[in-house]
């Protein structure tokens, strides 16, 4: 087995890269919608705009539930900005 694919023990560093992953994670469309809008009843549009909307709000499932990363939901929003 190559070297780098063997299991380490964690490091500090290791659990900064994975609170950092958690911080930027989005879970479930309340979350999102809460992120995006600033209020949770905007959940559907999550949901719209995640699946029927001509230009897809970048999302992904984790089994049922929907869920981004807050940096992508920036980096597609500078986007749409530069569109118009």
């Amino acid at each position: 087995m190559p070297e780098e694919m063997r299991s380490q023990p964690a490091t500090e560093e290791d659990e900064e890269d994975y609170a950092t992953l958690a911080d930027d994670l989005l879970i479930g469309a309340d979350a999102i919608a809460l992120f995006v809008f600033g209020d949770v009843r905007h959940r559907r549009r999550i949901y719209y705009y995640a699946t029927e909307a001509k230009v897809r709000m970048p999302t992904f499932r984790m089994g049922n539930v929907i869920c981004a990363r807050k940096s992508t939901l920036l980096e597609w929003i500078v986007e749409q900005e530069r569109r118009v």
